[in-house]
């Protein structure tokens, strides 16, 4: 396999290739961009169908939280962990311990958190052997650490507030459809936040043990999971796996919005043109979901994490309506124009000169 020329590859700075023999463990690191500060991001452990997806997946993963935690105004770089197993079958204590020991060798280069496949109490083995960890309630840093996924959701809903507001010139998300694809915890919460505001939710997921929560609790409305991105709602909500939106499934798309927590939901750069070109308002996926990284990064320094939400406020409140304006104005991709914003910001040498301000300056 080769790596530099792997069409996922963006000058990555490092990728490690790590097996435990004695607990079965199978993973790899991917280092992006460190210009801002220590890399950070979640580990997520897939069935992936092929070492080549797992490849695939962790590159693209560590590139968007390099222009997520730009685009946030955080000093940090861009890294991300997969482990290849099946989370529901193959995960044991003695992968999560190793996993830490692995995280532990990069000596801070790297802080982990959870991501797909990973929940705190993973996390919490991992941070026997580390402590380059965070988002679980022991964390010493933050005082009041714990599962990120609420946060992660809310930026999403405010992100949803916004996008309704500039595309539909609507304050309030009463009656507004809202179509979910996934409700595991990120999903879940933001089915919540939005039924709670009045909004018309309809979910899908690949696991019925995810459906039947929402349905009973939330009143939300089963769709089949091939079915969603097709709904007739007013906002498609992609909060799976990535690569959703792509040359065959967006014509099929016919809400107006396209707004969803799911990591590299593009399955190719060209297909943010074929959203703006079928007139559709796509909210950038590291700029909507960047809520769980705020939260982890303020566990982790030790900030009062009262500022937490204001700070996933300014993201929603300030910066998402100045990315909807430059693409309208300038007739461009919101796609295109978070890249810029972002890459102005990290492609810099010390994080002297990082600093930001809100909302951020013009291009």
């Amino acid at each position: 396999m080769s790596v530099f020329s792997h069409r996922e590859y963006d000058h990555h700075e490092k990728l490690i290739f790590h097996r435990d023999a004695a607990s079965g463990l199978q993973a790899i690191v991917a280092i992006h961009n460190t210009n801002l500060g220590f890399a950070l991001g979640g580990c997520r452990m897939w069935h992936y169908a092929s070492e080549h997806d797992a490849v695939a997946d962790v590159l693209r993963l560590s590139r968007s939280m390099t222009y997520k935690a730009a685009i946030a105004g955080l000093n940090l770089g861009g890294g991300k962990s997969v482990i290849i197993g099946d989370s529901r079958r193959d995960k044991t204590p003695d992968r999560m311990r190793a996993m830490g020991r692995l995280i532990n060798s990069l000596q801070g280069e790297y802080v982990s958190a959870e991501d797909v496949g990973i929940n705190e109490r993973d996390i919490a083995l991992m941070a026997g052997e580390t402590p380059f960890v965070t988002g679980y309630k022991a964390v010493n840093r933050g005082g009041n650490g714990g599962d990120p996924s609420p946060l992660t959701a809310y930026g999403v809903f405010r992100g949803i507030e916004e996008a309704v507001r500039f595309r539909l010139n609507l304050d309030s998300l009463a009656g507004v459809r809202v179509a979910i694809q996934g409700l595991g915890k990120v999903g879940y919460e933001l089915a919540r936040l939005l039924s709670g505001a009045g909004a018309v939710v309809l979910a899908s997921d690949i696991f019925s043990e995810n459906l039947s929560p929402a349905i009973k609790e939330l009143g939300v409305i089963p769709v089949a999971a091939g079915e969603i991105h097709r709904q007739a709602a007013d906002v498609f909500s992609p909060c799976a796996m990535g690569a959703v939106l792509n040359a065959e499934s967006i014509p099929e798309i016919s809400a107006p919005i396209v707004a969803g927590s799911a990591n590299n939901q593009l399955a190719r750069s060209a297909d943010g043109r074929r959203l703006a070109d079928a007139d559709i308002l796509y909210v950038p996926d590291y700029v909507i979901n960047v809520g769980g990284l705020i939260d982890v990064y303020y566990q982790y320094v030790g900030t009062d994490r009262r500022e937490v939400r204001q700070h996933i406020d300014r993201v929603a409140g300030d910066t998402l309506p100045k990315i909807f304006h430059l693409a309208q104005e300038r007739r461009v991709p919101t796609s295109e124009v978070a890249d810029q914003l972002a890459r102005e910001r990290f492609m810099i040498s010390s994080t002297s000169d990082a600093e930001v301000t809100w909302p951020l300056p013009a291009l």
